[in-house]
């Protein structure tokens, strides 16, 4: 049967390739919107919104069976002041606090509730250190973000399973950090930075959609579930792929040093620290990647 899927996050990278990817399966898509938000496409049926004034149109999200919530500041958009910091805290939790009280409210609520978080919530690691669902919480900034967003969409209730989607880096030409990254190693001034021996846990943007359709299908999982392939690499390796599929030389390595005195802490959690994360649960579940290798995965992405 057809699903009405509500989203936030809707006009985002993610959220834009998880709405094209349904409405093909043929459900219907209510995107949670401000007034004053561009970007959607006129034809869906928006819930009106606001999580800077806590308030939601709530008629209007009775019924829908799935709820997918991305919205989010960009926290690699600039460097992480406390004034930013907040931002890219309270635009999480407290939009997360906001839906999660609209949901116990609903007299028909949501059977799957899905909460965006990120890889970010286990901290720096070693690269020897593998890393799955049931690992230890880190506690940086960004691991504290995570571990609040995540317990602020808890609901305590069987009849709605909750999933919170530990996000790795997601790879796509045309947005995040890849879309950066390319215009730099199409001239042949790409390379690795700092020792190059942190991890990237990685995923596919078009992964995404059919690992969300695989979870709204699995009615065994719930919790957190990490988002990635199961073949995380180095930042060296990564480059080195990069690289060859461009066909262009990547061997000019950015100090840390420089990380660190461009973009502060900011650079130093996002570039320069790392952690090797494992599927487990997605694996368990008989999950199979489409998007599992790096260098295939790149290749098909960037051509």
């Amino acid at each position: 049967m057809p699903l009405r899927i509500a989203i936030t996050g809707s006009t985002g990278m993610v959220g834009k390739a998880i709405c094209a990817y349904f409405q093909e399966q043929g459900c219907e898509i209510s995107p949670l919107l401000r007034p004053s938000t561009k970007g959607a496409p006129s034809s869906e049926k928006s819930i009106p919104w606001d999580s800077q004034k806590g308030w939601i149109d709530l008629p209007q999200l009775e019924g829908c069976d799935v709820l997918i919530h991305l919205a989010g500041a960009n926290i690699s958009a600039r460097r992480w002041t406390p004034k930013y910091k907040k931002l890219i805290y309270d635009s999480r939790v407290e939009s997360t606090k906001l839906l999660q009280k609209s949901i116990l409210n609903l007299k028909n609520p949501p059977k799957v509730w899905f909460c965006a978080s990120a890889v970010g919530i286990y901290g720096h690691h070693s690269p020897q250190e593998i890393l799955d669902e049931s690992s230890p919480l880190g506690q940086d900034f960004l691991a504290q973000v995570c571990r609040d967003w995540e317990a602020a969409s808890v609901l305590n209730r069987d009849d709605i399973r909750v999933i919170n989607l530990r996000f790795g880096m997601i790879l796509e030409k045309s947005g995040g950090a890849l879309a950066k990254m390319l215009p730099v190693f199409r001239l042949g001034l790409g390379g690795p930075i700092g020792n190059g021996c942190q991890m990237i846990s990685w995923v596919a943007l078009k992964e995404i959609p059919l690992i969300v359709e695989h979870i709204i299908n699995n009615e065994k999982l719930s919790g957190p579930i990490n988002v990635v392939s199961p073949e995380a690499v180095s930042n060296r390796e990564f480059t080195k792929v990069l690289g060859g599929v461009l066909k262009r030389p990547a061997v000019l390595p950015v100090p840390a040093l420089a990380i660190k005195l461009i973009f502060s802490e900011m650079g130093k959690s996002l570039l320069l620290n790392g952690a090797k994360v494992f599927p487990q649960r997605l694996m368990d579940s008989g999950y199979f990647f489409k998007y599992s290798n790096i260098q295939f995965a790149l290749e098909k992405i960037v051509s």
